[in-house]
């Protein structure tokens, strides 16, 4: 059985939460959906499903990881982009 993460304990008070009732709630900052927004969503029924990465140990200079890690959350797949574009230019 696999140990429950005990260093990323939600601090929301969620007693509070779910006694809110929906007008309680305030959506003044959210903007209206517009059609032109449901236009440009994307639904991804019937697309081809998106590839799996595959894991892997890779050797960088550690002045690289720690620019990319600097970088905030995400820094992984903004590698694998900058890999993609790469690819993609290359390509024969």
């Amino acid at each position: 059985m696999k140990k429950a993460a005990t260093s990323k304990k939600s601090r929301t008070d969620w007693k509070r939460v779910d006694a809110l009732k929906d007008k309680d709630i305030d959506v003044s900052e959210i903007p209206e959906v517009s059609p032109e927004m449901f236009a440009r969503a994307i639904v991804r029924r019937g697309l081809k499903p998106v590839t799996r990465k595959a894991q892997l140990t890779l050797r960088v200079d550690n002045d690289v990881l720690e620019w990319f890690r600097k970088q905030g959350q995400g820094y992984q797949t903004k590698i694998n982009s900058l890999l993609r574009a790469y690819m993609e230019a290359h390509k024969a």
